[in-house]
C-alpha cells in the first residue's frame, strides 16, 4: 500500500471534535497533533507541570507517533498515517487496588471497537496486548499476531490519581512495514473497513460505556460483569503459558483465570496456583 493511499490521509481534527467533545460526545478535552514522540509521555509531562492541564476525561491523538512507549521502556515507530495512536486521561474515583483492571478494561474496549468497526475477531492477551487471528502459528504466540498494545501510567493528584491510558493500534501497515514477525495490522487481518477516524470514534464510545459500568460498581469489575466480559475475550485463559517474571525467573503452567483484581492465575505442574500481577506472558500451546 503506497504512502499516498487515501486511507493514510491526516485525521480531520475539527470533525472529530464535533463528534467526541461534550455535549455531543463523552469527552471533556480532545486534541490532535500532527506528530509527537509519545502521546503518553506528552500528557504525563503536562499533568506533572499543571494537574489542571487535562480536565475531566480527555484524549490526545497523534497523526504520527515517532517513539511510542511500551512496557519496560520499549519503544516503537510506525509509518505516518498507518496507525491509531492515542492516550486517554481518566480520573477513576475507585479504590486504589482496583486500578489494576484499567489495562484489561481498555483492552476490552479496544477489542469491542475492532470487532464492531473492522469486522476482525480481535482478542486480548493478558495484560495489555491486542491480538487478531493468523493462519500460521508462531512460537510464543500461537495462531495469532499482535495488532496493538496498551500502556497505563498513574500520575498522583491532590485528590487522588489521574491515569493516562495509551492505546496503539496498527491499522493499514503492509507486511514489509511491520517491525517484527509477531506483529500485524487490521488491513492484513482482513478488516472490512480500514479507517482510523471510525476506529477512534468507536474506541471512545466503547471505553465510555465500560467506564460507566465500572464507575457505577465502584470499581468492582466482577459486580459490573466486566470481569466476565474480559475473560470471554482473553485468549490467554485456558492456554499453557510461560511467564517471564520480574527478577528474571520463569513460571510455566496453565492460565486458569483472573482473580477479583485482574491478576492472572497460573497453575503449575505441581497443582499450585500462582497469582501474577506483572510479567511477560508467552502462549506455549492451546489445551484440548
Amino acid at each position: 500500500m503506497a504512502d499516498d493511499d487515501p486511507r493514510r490521509t491526516p485525521l480531520h481534527a475539527d470533525e472529530l471534535r464535533s463528534l467526541l467533545l461534550a455535549p455531543d460526545g463523552p469527552l471533556d478535552h480532545f486534541e490532535v497533533v500532527e506528530s509527537t514522540e509519545s502521546t503518553n509521555a506528552d500528557i504525563v509531562a503536562d499533568l506533572e507541570a499543571d494537574i489542571a492541564a487535562w480536565p475531566g476525561v480527555g484524549v490526545l491523538v497523534a497523526d504520527h507517533q515517532t517513539a511510542g512507549r511500551g512496557r519496560e521502556g520499549r519503544t516503537w515507530e510506525t509509518p505516518a498515517g498507518t496507525s491509531l495512536t492515542c492516550s486517554f486521561v481518566v480520573r477513576p474515583q475507585v479504590p486504589a487496588d482496583r486500578l489494576a483492571w484499567l489495562p484489561l478494561l481498555a483492552g476490552l474496549g479496544a477489542v469491542n471497537a475492532i470487532r464492531a468497526t473492522a469486522g476482525v475477531p480481535a482478542l486480548l492477551k493478558w495484560p495489555n496486548d491486542l491480538l487478531v487471528p493468523a493462519e500460521d502459528p508462531l512460537e510464543g504466540w500461537g495462531p495469532v499476531r499482535k495488532v496493538g498494545g496498551i500502556l497505563a501510567q498513574a500520575v498522583p493528584t491532590p485528590d487522588g490519581v489521574a491515569v493516562v491510558v495509551g492505546i496503539g493500534l496498527n491499522v493499514s501497515q503492509t507486511a514489509d512495514e511491520l517491525p517484527v514477525p509477531s506483529a500485524t495490522s487490521l488491513a492484513l487481518a482482513g478488516a472490512q473497513h480500514v479507517d482510523r477516524e471510525a476506529m477512534l470514534v468507536a474506541l471512545v464510545a466503547a471505553l465510555a460505556e465500560i467506564a460507566d459500568r465500572w464507575r457505577d460498581a465502584d470499581g468492582d469489575a466482577v459486580a459490573a460483569g466486566l470481569a466476565g466480559d474480559v475473560a470471554e475475550v482473553c485468549r490467554t485463559l485456558g492456554t499453557q503459558v510461560r511467564v517471564s517474571l520480574p527478577g528474571g525467573t520463569d513460571l510455566e503452567g496453565v492460565a486458569t483465570g483472573l482473580d477479583e483484581l485482574g491478576a492472572l492465575l497460573v497453575e503449575d505442574a505441581a497443582g499450585q496456583t500462582h497469582r501474577i500481577l506483572a510479567g511477560d506472558v508467552h502462549h506455549v500451546r492451546d489445551l484440548g
